[in-house]
């Protein structure tokens, strides 16, 4: 399938297919049990089964069923071990590539967007896409200045494609929950939907690029590419050559993934400081780790796609990083208070503030050491505890709330820890938080005051 299919009833009809496809073969691994298979080698060829089924149909419809297969990607390392193999190759491959568009689709929306002679802006363009995402997709060209530039053209039809898949995929979100243990499946849906006006407007996106790349222009950490052009379902970006963030996951070296995490967790904790934007889909396809420029130099992080943001005028929120200090240091009771005041605890419930401490604890281990090496295995240890109804860390957490104001911030950085384990990074968190977390680090007294001086 090379086009984005522009009926809904055809588009329905694949993702209908897909809990039938689930059942059928839960029937078909019941029989091989009967007949003698072990439960381990059913189970394991039902994964994969269920896997490629899944991963096909969301590629090849792009739209919303690819956006939100992308933002599963980023889960994957919560999955078990015995489990997570059949997925991750499937996974992987929505954060690179999908089917293109016919060559002569990408020219009509060329020349209805920027006009008849639109090839005359640029030098060389290459018919064959670099990349393909979930609305639109990618080609490398050279702009008539000399600049090779990357021109992402959308979809004809994304819009109905995008809200029309990610309507059909609600109603079956609890056959898709026991992808990822303890995670609910329905409030990520509806949030890719709420944003879906937002990534569409390339206007939108092309300002909160800029805005992005005159904040990093000279960081000798992150690379954000300018905008060239743009104009309705066209933009046009300069093109950064790097190592996509997939293949480090991949086969990168470990000086590698340690690199990549610790500008990966630098860009999430220092863009709302510094941009007033939280860059809010950080699957790999959208990061590239750049080679130093000469030598002495170190890797850099490219970062592409600014289609989805949450806009922070005052950054991250202080109340995160003032719940995260007092939570490292023991203050149950104030830990507590603050988020009910936030409404992560309503009014109707009462919980054991000791408790809600226990519960946290675990989930922030890497912001209490030095360094922390973030692995699969981690990801999958705090999946379980959550997930397992018998566990106190289960029943405490269905009784807490998400404030929406929240939603966003939360799903990043779940999003992006995600992405640190499947790298196996060794990062310094704590040196993040210490340098861009509002509230992270206690305020010092005015010591012009003397009782300020003498309490401290």
């Amino acid at each position: 399938m090379s086009d984005l299919p522009r009926k809904a009833v055809t588009r329905t009809a694949k993702l209908a297919a897909l809990p039938l496809g689930f059942a059928g073969r839960a029937t078909w691994g019941l029989g091989k049990r009967i007949g003698g298979k072990s439960a381990e080698l059913v189970a394991r060829e039902l994964q994969q089964r269920t896997a490629e089924q899944l991963f096909k149909v969301l590629g090849e419809l792009k739209g919303g069923a690819m956006k939100f297969g992308q933002a599963l990607s980023v889960f994957e390392s919560a999955l078990p071990e015995e489990v997570a193999g059949p997925y991750r190759a499937a996974l992987t491959k929505l954060q690179e590539a999908a089917p293109p568009m016919p060559t002569r689709t990408v020219h009509a929306v060329l020349e209805e967007r920027i006009g008849a002679d639109w090839r005359e802006l640029f030098l060389e363009f290459e018919e064959k896409p670099a990349a393909a995402a979930s609305i639109g997709q990618v080609h490398r060209a050279v702009w008539h200045d000399g600049r090779e530039v990357a021109v992402k053209v959308q979809y004809p039809g994304a819009g109905e494609a995008l809200l029309s898949d990610l309507t059909q995929l609600s109603r079956f979100a609890r056959l898709l929950g026991p992808l990822i243990p303890g995670m609910d499946i329905k409030p990520l849906i509806t949030e890719l939907r709420d944003r879906v006006s937002e990534e569409l407007d390339y206007e939108l996106e092309a300002r909160a690029q800029r805005e992005h790349a005159a904040e990093f222009a000279g960081d000798g950490d992150v690379l954000v590419p300018d905008v060239v052009h743009q104009c309705d379902q066209v933009l046009v970006t300069e093109w950064i050559e790097g190592i996509p963030l997939s293949d480090v996951i991949k086969d990168g070296t470990q000086e590698q993934r340690d690199r990549a995490g610790q500008l990966l967790t630098r860009f999430l904790f220092s863009g709302p400081a510094r941009t007033g934007l939280l860059h809010a889909d950080p699957h790999p396809g959208n990061f590239r780790l750049l080679p130093p420029e000469k030598a002495g130099g170190q890797w850099r992080l490219g970062v592409m796609d600014f289609g989805t943001v949450d806009r922070l005028p005052g950054g991250l929120p202080a109340t995160i990083g003032e719940s995260l200090r007092m939570t490292l240091e023991g203050e149950a009771e104030a830990v507590y208070e603050l988020l009910r005041g936030e409404g992560f605890v309503k009014e109707s419930i009462d919980l054991d503030p000791d408790a809600v401490l226990d519960y946290l604890l675990p989930i922030i281990e890497p912001a209490q050491a030095d360094e922390f090496t973030f692995s699969r295995g981690w990801m999958r240890g705090q999946a379980a505890r959550i997930a397992d109804p018998r566990s106190p860390a289960h029943q405490l957490g269905k009784q807490l709330n998400l404030p929406p104001s929240y939603l966003l911030i939360h799903r990043v950085t779940l999003s992006t820890i995600g992405v640190l384990c499947q790298l196996d990074a060794t990062v310094r968190m704590r040196d993040e938080l210490e340098e861009w977390m509002p509230g992270f680090l206690a305020e010092a007294p005015d010591e012009s005051e003397p009782e300020a001086a003498e309490e401290a």
